[in-house]
């Protein structure tokens, strides 16, 4: 059961969090709306924990790395940006290489996904005749 107490003097909210006879109070700086506590109250009674904790994780990494400025694009931009203005030649010599190539994808933090659709899209590179 969550209790969300609303100050209306400082326009703060306490949230309470019940569970099995324990009380966990959490003082938030933000103002809310009605609304916004609404739905609070509404994720915390319908969600399990695991889940709004895990949805907070990656809310929170994610807000880390805007504040930060190093906030990645989305997959289809990384690959773009990979292979944009790749050549032939340029394009066989990553697959030569492509172990180096791999480490140096994992270093900049690209998903064994992301990086198996950029080599899919050298291949197909690789393959086409230099202009």
């Amino acid at each position: 059961m969550l209790n969300l107490i609303h100050h209306d003097s400082i326009k703060k909210c306490t949230p309470a969090y019940y569970v099995d006879g324990l009380e966990v109070k959490l003082p938030i700086q933000k103002r809310f709306t009605d609304v916004q506590l609404r739905m609070l109250e509404d994720y915390f009674r319908e969600m399990p924990i695991e889940e709004i904790l895990t949805g907070l994780k990656f809310a929170k990494n994610r807000w880390s790395a805007k504040d930060a400025g190093v906030l990645k694009v989305g997959r289809k931009s990384i690959i773009q940006k990979e292979v944009h203005s790749v050549t032939n030649e340029q394009a066989q010599w990553r697959l030569k290489n492509w172990k180096m190539m791999i480490s140096n994808y994992r270093r900049r933090g690209y998903s064994y996904p992301t990086i198996s659709r950029i080599k899919k899209i050298l291949i197909e590179k690789s393959k086409k005749k230099s202009k």
